[in-house]
C-alpha cells in the first residue's frame, strides 16, 4: 500500500469510503475491505454508520493501529463545546480511544472559523484524535484555516475525479503541507463508460475506474472509492502494478468541464 505524507499523517492512498452504507452490510464490507488490504476507513457522523464501521474493523481481525480511520464532525456541532463533545460521542459509536484523522465536514459560516477550528486542535491535544483536517473547503478557506489553526491541518477532503478540476485545491493544500483527500473519486459511477478511460484501460487492462484511481495516485493524492459490492473492493484497491504516462495523465486532466461537480451543500460558500 502506498501512502500520502502530510504533516505528520501518514494516509494510506487507496481507502474505503462508506457514505450511504449502514446496518450489516455497512460492517460486512468494512471487514472484507480491511480482509483485502485496505488500511483507510472513512466514516462521518451525519453517515450513521460510525457503530457498525467500528463493529467491522474488530471482526476484520485487523488490529487498531494498522488502520487509519477517519470521521467527521457535522456543521451543527461547530461550537467549540459542542465540537469536543460530539468527538467523544462519535469515539462511543466507534469504539476507539481516538481516530487518525478528524475532520470538520462542511465549512459553516454561522460559527467563527478560528473558534471551531480551535476546538479541533484541543480535541488532538486532548488525544481524541492523532491528526485534524477540514472537507470541502475551498482555497481561500484553507488559506484561513491554515492561518487560524494553532495545530498542523492534515488534509482537505474533497469532490475530486476527471470531470472536475480541484488544480487549485490541490496546489493550495501542497503549498501548506496538507494532502488532499479525494470522495467520489469515480464520479459515483458515471465513468463506467467513459471512452477516454476506456481506451486507457485497454492498453494497460484496467476498467475505468481502476484508471481514474491510478490518476489520483499519481497525484500524490489520497482517494477514498465508496461501494458496497464486495467485487468492488478487489478491484479498486488493484491500482498499483501499473503506471499512467504523462500522455494519458494529460488527457484525463482535459475531461473536466465547468458543470463537474456532482455534490454541494447549503452552506457551502461560492467555489474558487
Amino acid at each position: 500500500m502506498q501512502f500520502v505524507e502530510a504533516n505528520g499523517a501518514k494516509i494510506p492512498a487507496i481507502g474505503l469510503g462508506t457514505w450511504e452504507l449502514r446496518g450489516r452490510p455497512c460492517a460486512r464490507i468494512v471487514e472484507q475491505a480491511l480482509k483485502l488490504g485496505y488500511r483507510h476507513i472513512d466514516t462521518a457522523q451525519v453517515y450513521e454508520n460510525e457503530r457498525e464501521v467500528g463493529e467491522g474493523l474488530r471482526a476484520s481481525g485487523i488490529r487498531r493501529d494498522e488502520v487509519f480511520v477517519t470521521t467527521k464532525v457535522w456543521t451543527t456541532h461547530f461550537a467549540p463545546h459542542d465540537l469536543e463533545r460530539s468527538a467523544k460521542e462519535s469515539l462511543v459509536r466507534l469504539r476507539m480511544t481516538d481516530v487518525d484523522l478528524l475532520l470538520l465536514h462542511w465549512p459553516n459560516p454561522h460559527v467563527p472559523l478560528a473558534e471551531t477550528l480551535g476546538a479541533l486542535a484541543n480535541a488532538k491535544k486532548l488525544g481524541l484524535a492523532r491528526h485534524i483536517g477540514v472537507s470541502n473547503f475551498t482555497v481561500a478557506l484553507i488559506e484561513e484555516a491554515v492561518k487560524a489553526c494553532p495545530e498542523a491541518l492534515a488534509c482537505d477532503q474533497v469532490e475530486y475525479h476527471p470531470y472536475l478540476d480541484q488544480t487549485k485545491v490541490r496546489e493550495a493544500c501542497a503549498r501548506n503541507g496538507m494532502a488532499l483527500v479525494a470522495y467520489s473519486p469515480v464520479a459515483k459511477g458515471k465513468i463506467k463508460n467513459d471512452a477516454t478511460l476506456s481506451r486507457i484501460g485497454r492498453t494497460h487492462g484496467k476498467s475505468p475506474a481502476q484508471i481514474c484511481l491510478r490518476w489520483l495516485v499519481q497525484q500524490n493524492v489520497s482517494a477514498i472509492p465508496r461501494t458496497s459490492r464486495i467485487e468492488r473492493l478487489s478491484e479498486n484497491i488493484d491500482i498499483f502494478n501499473f503506471e499512467l504516462s504523462e500522455d494519458e495523465m494529460g488527457q484525463i486532466y482535459g475531461m473536466a468541464s465547468a458543470r463537474g461537480r456532482l455534490t454541494d451543500f447549503g452552506l457551502a460558500p461560492k467555489w474558487d
